[in-house]
């Protein structure tokens, strides 16, 4: 009888987690991987000799199978044994390296230099070799005009500069100032070159390639900064993001988390420079020992051929690059392949169920977070539209609140004693995450103001402390966090981060424009926000389109060129002097409802052109790309 009850009550308590709690045992499971694989990051040590750091991991799967394939990029494959070997070159090639400038000293523990290396192989033997030596690499956005690119090695205090050869153009007209700061650069390339450059390759062959356990530096602590990655700001100029030791070694298990094994091929085309690229793809694939497809540049029309050949299981996305996929001419054979798991972040639901119907019912694992950030989110249950869940389970491990937000202030909303508060189910609010020891904020480099920007401070109690996504996203009944929009001048396209204050100094550096206002307008069909910009031009001159594109083409990478402009008599401004950008936001780009004239940007005649309602209706439909 006793029995008979106990089932009976078991049974009850599972229809009513079914009915109420049907993701329960998801979330738990979930929780239980994380905390596994926080628990295998602090028990490997972390001290000095303890084996902690990324490179002595990476070295010892290398050691423990060589023969491993692990990466594979035109044409060729890489074991781990190969790959270690290749590591060790550069870092003996480097070691010790005499630094110039007044502050001396050689190559070694603390000292930044710059990575300017494509989408390939030397970007990971350069990255690895410079963290052998306790270098701190800076990683380079490869499409950066010299003066950004000056600005970010000057931010993060860089001494010396690892550039591929195919990318020294970029750095040569930056060669006087850089010596005089004394600043090192080292090119993988045979030479010659100017003067004063160091010319890397024959160094590299000469180099031993054993790197043995001893030699490679390790950090005290793995709240350390291990190296830097640059982001997009409301200040303009890219962003110093420091990465702590502790966040490079949990992406090790990030493949991991979502459901990768040894057995799977990953597809990865995304910038190596780049958090997703870099730490969650090639770093991810180090931790479960799968084998990583590295393209240089991401191609919809070839992916799927890629993927046959290749014999890839898992794909690394951003969501455009699988609108891109949808896009493409239906062609026979769309579900012969063996891909089997999508992960990454930005895909839209239409786009996610279109995915599937298409080509197959491959699972897809959409994730949040952010390369200076403290919280991430998954979402593990494969809900469309979703980044994750808010669950207490789930937040035992990622803490995370959501809290209202004005969007006409630009700021929190508190209560009367100061307090911030919380959103109820279906609100949208801003995210922030606590910072504590265990979830630390490293900052950026350089101004302390620029951190201090990043934080709330007496959120819910006096002296706590916050770190603010600048995201809105709204939790629903079930938990799911969904992500709404961007607040601040910031605004995503093509899977990067735009600052409109940047690219509003380099339009009216133009001597035809008198003021410019930017900000990002939704475009059915697309992921994220294009770049829109409303422009005054001065007494007696013309919108010179090609003129504009050359400009930009100088000043700007791809992405960040606006790809609508709309002209004006005046800039409309608030009551407080601000410009108007939510309301010309709200309006648009489509030419049947904005009275002002509008251009496009064209890449076929490198021109901005009139977006006439024929070229709208290819964007539209997705004939034109944008």
């Amino acid at each position: 009888m006793a029995l008979a009850l106990a089932l009976a009550a078991l049974a009850v308590l599972a229809l009513l987690q079914r009915r109420f709690r049907p993701h329960f045992w998801a979330d738990l499971g979930f929780a239980a991987r994380a905390a596994r694989a926080r628990w295998r990051c602090r028990g490997s040590g972390g001290g000095r000799g303890s084996g902690g750091s990324l490179v002595a991991r990476f070295l010892r799967a290398a050691r423990g199978e060589p023969n491993r394939p692990f990466l594979r990029a035109g044409g060729s494959e890489e074991t781990l044994g190969r790959a270690a070997r290749r590591v060790g070159r550069v870092a003996n090639a480097l070691r010790g390296w005499p630094l110039e400038g007044p502050q001396g000293g050689r190559l070694g523990p603390g000292v930044t230099v710059g990575l300017l290396v494509g989408n390939e192989p030397r970007f990971v033997w350069g990255w690895l070799g410079l963290a052998a030596l306790g270098v701190r690499p800076a990683f380079l956005g490869t499409a950066l005009p010299p003066p950004a690119l000056r600005h970010c090695l000057e931010v993060c205090g860089a001494r010396g500069l690892l550039v591929a050869d195919d990318l020294f153009a970029s750095v040569e007209p930056l060669l006087p100032i850089l010596r005089e700061a004394g600043v090192v650069v080292w090119v993988l390339g045979l030479g010659p070159y100017p003067p004063g450059v160091v010319a890397l390759q024959e160094l590299l062959e000469e180099a031993s390639e054993e790197l043995e356990p001893e030699e490679v530096w390790e950090p005290q602590e793995l709240n350390e900064t291990c190296l830097y990655i640059f982001t997009s700001g409301t200040t303009g100029l890219p962003k110093a993001a420091r990465i702590s030791h502790l966040k490079s070694i949990l992406c090790l298990s990030f493949y991991d988390l979502v459901g990768a094994s040894s057995r799977d091929v990953v597809y990865l085309a995304l910038p190596l420079y780049h958090m997703a690229g870099s730490l969650l793809g090639i770093v991810g694939c180090i931790g479960i020992g799968a084998t990583c497809v590295l393209k240089e540049k991401f191609s919809a029309s070839q992916f799927w051929d890629d993927c046959r050949a290749e014999g890839v299981t898992v794909f690394q996305y951003i969501g455009e690059l699988c609108r891109y996929l949808v896009n493409q001419p239906q062609r026979p054979g769309e579900r012969e392949h063996g891909l089997r798991l999508l992960v990454g972040s930005g895909l839209r639901p239409d786009v996610w169920r279109s995915f599937q119907r298409r080509f197959g019912d491959v699972r897809i694992v959409e994730t949040y977070g952010m390369t200076e950030g403290n919280v991430t989110l998954f979402n593990y249950t494969g809900t469309p539209g979703a980044v994750g869940r808010g669950s207490f389970i789930y937040k035992l491990i990622s803490p995370f609140e959501i809290i209202r937000y004005d969007i006409t202030e630009g700021a929190p909303v508190r209560d009367r004693n100061g307090r911030c508060i919380r959103t109820r189910a279906g609100e949208t609010g801003l995210l922030i995450a606590p910072v504590t020891p265990r979830t630390p904020f490293l900052g950026y480099a350089g101004s302390q103001e620029l951190s201090e920007q990043k934080l709330l401070r007496g959120v819910f109690a006096p002296g706590d402390t916050f770190f603010s996504t600048g995201d809105l996203v709204e939790q629903d009944e079930a938990q799911f966090v969904r992500f709404r929009d961007r607040i601040g001048d910031t605004y995503r396209w093509k899977g990067e981060n735009v600052a409109t204050t940047e690219v509003a100094e380099a339009l009216v550096a133009h001597d035809s424009l008198q003021e410019a206002t930017v900000y990002g307008v939704t475009v059915p069909g697309h992921e994220g926000r294009a770049g829109m910009a409303a422009l005054v031009l001065r007494p007696g001159c013309h919108l010179d389109g090609p003129g504009l594109y050359h400009h930009l083409e100088q000043l700007l990478p791809p992405y960040a060129r606006p790809r609508f402009l709309r002209l004006q008599e005046h800039l409309e401004m608030t009551e407080t002097f601000k410009q108007q950008k939510v309301r010309l936001a709200r309006e648009g780009c489509d030419p049947s409802r904005v009275p002002d004239p509008l251009f496009l940007l064209d890449e076929a005649t490198r021109a901005y052109v009139p977006l006439s309602p024929t070229l709208w209706a290819g964007v539209l439909d997705g004939r034109l790309r944008i």
